[in-house]
């Protein structure tokens, strides 16, 4: 089945079942909005979908807060990352078995190996290293390295859409003539449609 069928019929199972309060989130849940910056639309073009970044979900005394590579990798609460997405709209994914595989000792492993990021620089230029960060790097990393498990399909810039005007506009004022067409890169639309992830929530 197309992923985007698998996509709507997940969406209309979850209408009519919203819960109020923060009671569908839970830990290391994966959200995915639609961001305001100036580089987003030229992520939506190069990756054919809407979500541009995306943020991993952690509570600390009872509070749930989006720990994300923006400028720089930080902590922030939940609702204020949601104000700063597009209509204040929202989806959250979550690890499929999570309950058997996100134990409080794998959790911890989690937030381990993302503090090792944290204040690190926001990626610009979208490389694979560990010098500077951008939002799904710092996702895929931490559930790679925590619990080697690669949560959506590595591909290289080259493998994106590049041919929106926007796009090339982007890559030149980024790179001029020398754009990484090799560089490993995972995009917020590969690691939404993971067949490893499945809707919890969306506002």
């Amino acid at each position: 089945m197309p992923r985007f069928l698998i996509f709507l019929l997940q969406i209309l199972l979850l209408i009519g079942c919203k819960t109020e309060g923060n009671s569908h989130l839970k830990n290391g849940d994966i959200i995915f909005q639609t961001s305001q910056s100036s580089q987003s639309k030229a992520i939506q073009y190069a990756t054919g979908s809407k979500f541009s970044h995306m943020g991993i979900i952690y509570f600390q005394n009872d509070k749930p807060y989006v720990y994300e590579a923006v400028q720089p990798v930080k902590l922030t609460a939940l609702v204020k990352w949601i104000q700063r997405g597009e209509k204040g709209q929202y989806i959250v994914k979550r690890l499929k078995n999570s309950e058997q595989i996100l134990k409080p000792d794998v959790l911890f492993r989690m937030k381990r190996v993302g503090e090792k990021y944290r204040g690190k620089d926001y990626d610009l230029y979208f490389g694979w290293s560990d010098e500077r960060i951008y939002c799904s790097e710092l996702i895929w990393k931490i559930y790679k390295e925590a619990l080697n498990v690669e949560i959506g399909k590595l591909q290289k810039i080259k493998d994106f859409d590049l041919s929106h005007p926007l796009v090339k506009a982007k890559l030149k004022e980024r790179y001029g003539n020398n754009i990484p067409l090799e560089e490993p890169a995972i995009s917020p639309a590969n690691i939404f449609y993971s067949d490893l992830l499945e809707i919890v929530y969306l506002e």
